[in-house]
């Protein structure tokens, strides 16, 4: 019997022609979902934000709570099953603020209004990765922009593990700075606060953050040491031992969570099938008014999952030599179209838009090749629904470090961009930047794009401008110039 299972797994998954084996696709697949499970705590925070401090705070939270695992179990395994690539998906984060801040808080949208803009922008997708559109918008992308893509979401990753892990903090002076260790066991003045940095903090909050950044330290160490010893699982060994060490440090601890009976029925109350597609015609002064908002929304919306998913796709495709003979990632079309159905289905959940995540390349840097990895990853998800608490022990300065090392994987791409053009390199240069520090790969894409066609143009050399990226541009402008919060 478990010679035919395995049979299966590898007629299906073709490991060996794709130098794997079912252990590495295991420990890839937890890897990825070590790397990303962030997001189970912090997609129900954002989302349920604008009712903070209401009585229903709770049952919105944990109502997204399942949504946000039921949706990234099945976009997960739609990537696994159908694409077949060692790629995961999530409610995005970036979009999941915009939902909630923007387009609930700031416009006026309820939250089964903002849903309603989610499943028809994810309608929208599925219309454009059916009809091709979505793969020639891919392939329309010039190379320089390609190759900067990797380098872009490798410190776009890295920048989430040094925040996460409290090693570098915010400074209202210098934008961020690296954290005051000097105040290791600091009591705080007679208030209990400390400054650091011209900000304040909780004197015990900011003892916790920095006992953070020094586990972060001891294990980006041990992951070096792991890695250049040839260990396959370097990512996932560094995580346990981050785990451990932060229990004695209060790091590690275990969340409390309502009762599994109590949350499927605030998720059936307020998340499931609960979108108000009517009421977005209502949201204006006039009826042309609201279609324009709803039209604005949608692309705001569609450009950054359709960015984020592409530059994850292209990225991390690269990262694994996952393409096909033009630099494309293999199975796009099928990848693309698995996005567009978890981006609608995620609505029918109660969640914000799905896409494929960066962290995906923490599975694929410890040898991820197939989709293989991705049934591991999105088992886990589903299995979230029972073991949060116990998944909630893996703090962030144990899974930094995995997140810091991919920035180091992924830079090596750069070599494909042409620097001895200025034409290319600074559109390139642009795109690596702006992704870290706008914390968005779709940001990236759009200001390398824009810089592409503005600089070729008035170089005299508008026959490396393609009318495709052309019109992605001008939505691009438009989204900024509409949607600046998006």
């Amino acid at each position: 019997m478990e010679s035919k299972k395995n049979g299966f797994i590898e007629s299906y998954f073709k490991l060996t022609e794709n130098n794997t084996d079912v252990r590495t696709e295991v420990i890839a697949g937890l890897t990825t979902f070590l790397a990303m499970s962030y997001i189970l705590a912090v997609n129900p925070m954002i989302l349920a934000g604008p009712f903070e401090g209401t009585p229903d705070f709770a049952k919105y939270f944990s109502g997204i709570f399942i949504g946000t695992c039921i949706i990234s179990f099945i976009g997960t395994m739609l990537t696994a099953l159908y694409a077949r690539l060692p790629f995961a998906q999530a409610p995005g984060m970036g979009l999941n603020a915009f939902f909630a801040y923007t387009v609930m808080l700031a416009m006026g949208y309820t939250y089964q209004q903002a849903l309603a803009v989610v499943f028809l922008s994810g309608v929208a997708f599925i219309i454009m990765s059916l009809g091709g559109i979505r793969t020639a918008i891919m392939n329309a992308i010039p190379e320089a922009i390609k190759g900067a893509i990797g380098p872009g979401i490798g410190l776009f990753l890295t920048i989430i593990g040094l925040k996460n892990s409290s090693l570098i903090v915010s400074n209202p002076s210098t934008l961020v700075g690296i954290i005051d260790f000097s105040l290791l066991g600091s009591a705080g003045d007679a208030n209990g606060m400390v400054f650091a940095g011209g900000m304040q903090y909780e004197a015990a909050a900011y003892n916790t953050m920095i006992k953070s950044a020094l586990v972060t330290l001891v294990v980006l160490v041990v992951l070096a040491v792991l890695l250049s010893k040839k260990f396959k699982a370097a990512m996932l060994i560094s995580i346990i031992v981050g785990t451990i060490i932060g229990f004695p440090l209060g790091l590690s601890t275990m969340t409390e969570m309502m009762g599994l009976g109590q949350q499927f029925s605030n998720f059936f109350e307020v998340s499931f099938f609960n979108m108000d597609l009517p009421g977005l015609l209502s949201k204006g002064d006039t009826p042309l008014t609201s279609i324009f908002n709803l039209v604005m929304l949608i692309i705001a919306f569609g450009l950054v999952n359709l960015f984020d998913t592409m530059g994850t796709l292209l990225g991390t495709a690269r990262a694994a030599d996952l393409v096909d003979e033009k630099g494309n990632p293999i199975r796009m079309e099928k990848a693309l179209l698995s996005d567009a159905i978890s981006s609608a289905g995620a609505a029918l959940v109660g969640s914000s838009t799905c896409t494929t995540y960066a962290e995906s390349a923490a599975g694929v840097a410890v040898g991820g090749k197939t989709g293989l990895a991705s049934v591991i990853t999105g088992i886990l998800f589903l299995a979230s629904l029972i073991l949060a608490p116990i998944i909630g022990l893996v703090p962030a300065a144990a899974t930094a470090p995995a997140m810091i090392y991919l920035g180091v994987l992924m830079m090596k791409q750069i070599q494909h961009v042409d620097f001895s053009d200025v034409t290319n390199a600074i559109p390139a240069f642009l795109t690596v930047v702006i992704m870290p520090f706008t914390y968005s790969i779709a940001n990236g894409i759009a200001v390398g794009i824009i810089s592409f066609i503005l600089i070729k143009l008035f170089s005299g050399k508008a026959k490396e401008v393609n009318w495709i990226i052309t019109i992605i541009a001008i939505l691009f402008v438009i989204r900024f110039a509409f949607m600046v919060s998006g």
